[in-house]
Parts: C-alpha cells; sequence; structure tokens
C-alpha cells in the first residue's frame, strides 16, 4: 500500500457521493489529488481540480496514480474500477452505495488477478491520521496516535475516533471496508494488515448485523493476530425480523442457524474469541487504555 501524502490520486466522478466540501477537506489535509476523470468534462475544472475524460489522459500528464477515489453512479462502478486497473492503479476507494453484487463479483476477479486493494463500495474510505485522506471521513475527529479502527459502518466510524480523540487516544489508520452487499477487501483482510502495522498497537473492530464477517475475524482473531482487539456491535436492540439495509443481507437463510447474522451471534463468536466488547461507543476507550496495559 502506498499511503503517504506524496501518493498521487485521482477522482473519477463528481456526483451526489462526493461534494466540494469533501473535495477541499482532502486538499486541505494534503492529499496530493492531481487530477478528477469525468467523460465529457475533459478540459474544464471541478472544485479547482483539472478534470480529464479518461484516465490514461490523466496517467499520460502526471504518471503513475497510486489511488483513484470512486464517486460514478453505482451501475458504472465496475467500468470505472476497470479503466483504472487497465492504467495501473491499484488502490481503489468506491465511496458510491448500491454498486450491483455481480459487478462486484467481477471486480473482484480482477482486482485479485492484479494485487489491487479495493475498499468499499458504499465506504467513506481511509484516513491515515496526519498523513493522508482518502474519502469522505471527517478529518477533525481524527488525531494521530496507535488506535486502528476497522469498520463496517460510516458515520459510527467517526462517532468512535471522536470517544478516542475526547479521551487522549489517537488513532493510527481508520478503515471502513463498507457495508453493500459484497465489497472488497475483508476484516480479515485489514486485521492482518494492521498486525503487521508498526503503527498500530491495538484494533477497534466496529460490526453491525448482517451477514457473517464479524463471525469469520471473530474466529480469525483467536487464531491469527497477536495484538490486542477490541469490538463494538451496534444494533443490539434491533429486532431479529428486520433486515439492515446497508449489511447487503442477501445470502439465503435457508439451512442456516436462526442467529445467523444477528447481532447476538456475532457477540456470541467474538465472546469465544475472548475479543473484550464495549456495550457502547464511549465504553471503547477504557476498553482500549486496558488492553494497552
Amino acid at each position: 500500500m502506498n499511503l503517504m501524502p506524496d501518493s498521487k490520486v485521482i477522482i473519477q466522478g463528481f456526483c451526489e457521493f462526493i461534494t466540494a466540501t469533501h473535495v477541499a477537506q482532502m486538499k486541505e489535509y494534503g492529499t496530493n489529488l492531481v487530477a478528477g476523470v469525468d467523460p465529457g468534462w475533459g478540459g474544464q475544472e471541478l472544485h479547482d481540480i483539472p478534470v480529464f475524460d479518461l484516465v490514461e489522459e490523466v496517467v499520460g500528464k502526471f504518471g503513475a496514480i497510486d489511488t483513484t477515489i470512486i464517486n460514478v453512479h453505482p451501475y458504472h462502478v465496475l467500468d470505472a474500477a476497470l479503466e483504472a486497473i487497465a492504467c495501473g492503479i491499484r488502490q481503489i476507494m468506491i465511496i458510491s452505495p448500491g454498486v450491483p453484487p455481480l459487478d462486484m463479483v467481477q471486480l473482484l476477479r480482477k482486482a485479485e488477478m492484479t494485487e489491487t486493494l479495493v475498499v468499499g463500495p458504499n465506504s467513506p474510505g481511509i484516513i491515515v491520521p496526519g498523513r493522508i485522506l482518502l474519502g469522505t471521513q471527517p478529518s477533525e475527529f481524527y488525531t494521530p496516535g496507535s488506535v486502528g479502527i476497522l469498520s463496517r459502518s460510516t458515520t459510527l466510524t467517526y462517532e468512535i475516533a471522536r470517544e478516542l480523540t475526547k479521551d487522549g487516544l489517537g488513532q493510527s489508520i481508520s478503515v471502513s471496508i463498507g457495508s453493500d452487499a459484497v465489497v472488497g477487501s475483508s476484516f480479515i483482510q485489514w486485521l492482518q494488515i494492521l498486525d503487521e502495522d508498526e503503527n498500530t498497537q491495538v484494533i477497534v473492530l466496529v460490526g453491525q448485523p448482517g451477514g457473517g464477517r464479524e463471525e469469520a475475524a471473530a474466529r480469525y482473531i483467536a487464531e491469527a493476530i497477536d495484538k490486542p482487539v477490541v469490538a463494538y456491535i451496534a444494533g443490539t436492540q434491533a429486532p431479529p425480523v428486520k433486515h439492515w439495509r446497508q449489511t447487503g443481507t442477501l445470502a439465503a437463510v435457508v439451512g442456516r442457524d436462526a442467529d445467523f447474522g444477528t447481532a447476538k451471534s456475532k457477540l456470541t463468536a467474538l465472546y469465544e474469541a475472548r475479543v473484550p466488547v464495549a456495550e457502547r461507543p464511549s465504553q471503547i476507550p477504557e476498553l482500549v487504555r486496558k488492553a494497552l496495559r
């Protein structure tokens, strides 16, 4: 990964998923936004960024690009991402929500073949406090430190960062993997990355009802993660018959345990892995301090 301030970043698409405020925030944070790509807008400027019709035109002018932030219509995400991969971009942040699952399956096959990191869709991206902001995370809630945040949620990620910052606990990185039905990188991939990251001393895992990602993460933590992990599961009081729209519960439930995908199932898995679980976000700093000790 290249998450340094000098890494070159582009934005593909300017629509309702990203605003002038988000772009300005990234630039003010020091993110090296070199260009935007929006077919039909080539030769113009949007939010004080030069715009090109094609990614290959950007590469021809600025050289190799490290990261693209994709903000196009969900049905256009696959084309945008494949264009980026074809031009050698190996870090893709997908802000757009609602990408068709089969499009994501096709994209992930290509990403695996080319060793491309995909974050999202339906993700606010990544922030490395004090270094780089890729996406729409509000930088004012973050401060540099040693706590890695790994989440499926969007706004809940910011809330937990704010709780940590208020308590004097800075963050090494904050990643929201996204909450669509099919997403790029997984909890397991990021747990491995953070376990090997020399700047991260403790990991905060944030989950929510739907699917089995937290259960898989709990098993992986027990088997392979050396650093302390603290968890929080949202929606513990949500009625089990309800499906959260953002959690992408598309998997068939026939033949599965009645608690599959519920907060109860996730809590049980984390308890079995001996991961401390906060009852509310405000309790996370206390558990993090205990883990650090």
